[in-house]
């Protein structure tokens, strides 16, 4: 049998908007200046976006953006 797809976790809408710069390839400091926030934020919401996706580090967290869909059009 086949496993049925795991539901995605809920994020922030800012969260969403960090993985989605994560996705296509932004460093942290450039994130924090396209989303108007400090650098140090944008680490906080990758903390929290890296235990939510259970992913340990920011390549695995950009993959898993591409698998829900979440990347940027």
């Amino acid at each position: 049998m086949s496993k049925p797809p795991c539901a995605p976790p809920r994020l922030t809408p800012t969260q969403m908007e960090v993985l989605r710069c994560v996705h296509s390839g932004l460093l942290n400091k450039q994130i924090a200046y396209e989303l108007g926030i400090a650098e140090a934020t944008v680490k906080v919401h990758m903390t929290a976006l890296m235990r939510k996706l259970n992913v340990r580090n920011r390549t695995q967290a950009a993959i898993a953006a591409g698998s829900f869909g979440w990347s940027r059009p």
